[in-house]
């Protein structure tokens, strides 16, 4: 079970980007990624200050999408699925998206990054998820923040936003109240907070791991160690550009965000900046665990390896008394003694025992 877990882990915690779009023209439009999701839907939410200015709609078809007009002030777009390039093409020119930007939106193995351009602002970051069973996974996320419209773009349904659309769905909210930059603090927001989960369920993990370590080591407990300093590789690889990514939304030289909506990014900062603190820290205790696998390992192989030495150091004079009368020179007076045989095996039952109470007094085993 553990041994599946490991090779689990290790297809999904991909650090080096593959090279599958070498040599193509910037701007191709082509997935990049393990595997493209079977189908691609869009929800569309409406919103307003407004009580009654809340629509919601599920698209299942491009055909769906053709002449729709927007009834409320903000709109917010959320995409699930990369497979249908049609439909993401349709967006793009609905929108106004460089072809650049839709190539990094199907690149899910795109480092987080923040891209300003004429009208918009595209933020590219990565949803990490804990399962269950304790396997961590990742998600490319693309956020795109317009004047009056938010677009999200995601690899599979996770419902990490579903908090989110509930909260429109009142009209007292702030998500209501405010604009559509506020609603991009929302998400960013949650996309952090899943982070605190990962370290959390990280943490937990050493900690067991610690103490099945202090109980006996054994290889098992190694392959683990290997596996969260990975894991870790893999979290630090999404974190620490995403501390890059709050701080240029926060000097937002073009204003897309409000001054009130500032204050909220600046606390999600500080949130990535105690993120990467405390994974640093895991890290540290990661290659602590290891260091005290490889003590007690060697304490242990220490101990054996002296209790193998007590043993031949009781058989060696017990060895040599025995090669002595075992050489049958007729000039051996106690060859022809009648107790020699039983004052040898005495003699050596003498050294070998007190051999192993000197030995016993010395705490040797």
């Amino acid at each position: 079970m553990a041994k599946h877990r490991h090779e689990t882990t290790r297809r999904k915690l991909r650090t080096v980007p593959t090279a599958s779009k070498a040599g193509m023209a910037p701007g191709t439009m082509q997935y990049v990624g393990p595997r493209a999701a079977d189908q691609t839907l869009a929800s569309l939410i409406e919103y307003g200050q407004d009580a009654d200015a809340f629509y919601e709609k599920l698209f299942t078809s491009l055909e769906e999408g053709h002449g729709y007009q927007p009834q409320h002030p903000l709109l917010w777009l959320n995409l699930h699925g990369l497979a249908n390039i049609d439909l993401l093409k349709v967006v793009g020119r609905r929108f106004g998206l460089h072809p650049l930007v839709l190539e990094d939106i199907l690149n899910t193995e795109q480092r987080p990054k923040v891209e300003v351009f004429n009208g918009y602002v595209f933020i590219c970051v990565r949803l990490v998820s804990v399962s269950e069973a304790g396997e961590i996974s990742s998600e490319h996320v693309s956020i795109v923040l317009g004047k009056n419209y938010v677009l999200t773009f995601q690899e599979k349904p996770s419902g990490t936003f579903n908090q989110i659309r509930e909260g429109l769905k009142s009209s007292q909210s702030q998500l209501r109240r405010f604009g559509s930059d506020y609603l991009v603090y929302t998400l960013l927001d949650k996309l952090v907070d899943r982070y605190f989960l990962v370290l959390e369920a990280i943490s937990e993990r050493c900690e067991d791991l610690d103490d099945a370590i202090s109980s006996g080591p054994n290889p098992a407990q190694l392959q683990e160690i290997q596996a969260l300093r990975r894991t870790m590789q893999y979290v630090k690889r999404g974190l620490w550009p995403l501390r890059e990514v709050m701080n240029t939304l926060q000097r937002d030289e073009a204003d897309f965000f409000r001054d009130e909506t500032q204050l909220y990014l600046r606390d999600v900062y500080d949130h990535v900046v105690q993120m990467i603190e405390s994974g640093e820290a895991l890290r540290d205790l990661i290659n602590s665990l290891q260091d005290n696998y490889m003590s007690l390992q060697s304490n242990r192989m220490n101990i054996e390896m002296r209790r193998l030495t007590v043993l031949t150091t009781i058989f060696m004079p017990l060895t040599l008394i025995a090669g002595i009368y075992g050489m049958n020179f007729e000039n051996m007076p106690e060859l022809h003694w009648h107790f020699g045989y039983y004052a040898v095996l005495g003699l050596m039952a003498v050294i070998g025992l007190g051999l192993t109470l000197y030995f016993r007094a010395k705490r040797w085993f």
